[in-house]
């Protein structure tokens, strides 16, 4: 069972698995503790990816996008399409004439740099609740562009994967 619930003091939304097994649970966005019991459910369901839909709708209305989240297909089918669309990495790179075994070995030798994906979330980690542009210099820093440090953080909070707002940005 999966609940959206909310936070009477910071208005943060969040999935909240399992509610009736715990006693309590911590707001992400402000770190205020509440009783589930007294938690408002919004919205409840068995499956994972209809919470994430119904919390992603509710932030969408929330934020005055409405009318574009229900142009927008699910979060999982956008997920799914991505994955699918395009040329994997391999392809890519031998149809550019590059070696993509070599490009692997090297990958592997250097295990110590980190992709954009983890640099942002660090960011998110690090950081005690960034702005939007916090996490963009950080990022920025760090080699990431700007752009991608917006557009992945954006995406975390679609997927339910971090939470943004009044507050700052933060990981769920």
């Amino acid at each position: 069972m999966y609940a959206v619930v909310g936070c009477g003091e910071c208005s943060t939304l969040w999935l909240l698995a399992d509610p009736r097994s715990q006693e309590s649970a911590v707001c992400p966005g402000c770190g205020r503790r509440h009783r589930t019991e007294a938690l408002r459910r919004l919205f409840e369901s068995d499956d994972r990816e209809a919470a994430r839909e119904a919390r992603a709708a509710m932030l969408a209305e929330r934020d005055g996008h409405a009318e574009a989240f229900e142009n927008v297909e699910s979060v999982a089918a956008m997920e799914d399409r991505v994955e699918e669309a395009g040329v994997d990495d391999r392809e890519y790179l031998e149809a550019a004439g590059i070696d993509a075994d070599a490009v692997a070995d090297a990958g592997e030798r250097d295990r110590t740099s980190q992709s954009r994906d983890e640099v942002v979330r660090e960011a998110l980690r690090t950081l005690d609740r960034p702005t939007e542009d916090e996490v963009v210099d950080y990022a920025s820093e760090r080699g990431v562009d700007a752009d991608f440090a917006r557009e992945f953080l954006d995406r975390l909070v679609r997927r339910g994967e971090a939470t943004g707002g009044r507050g700052g940005y933060r990981l769920l």
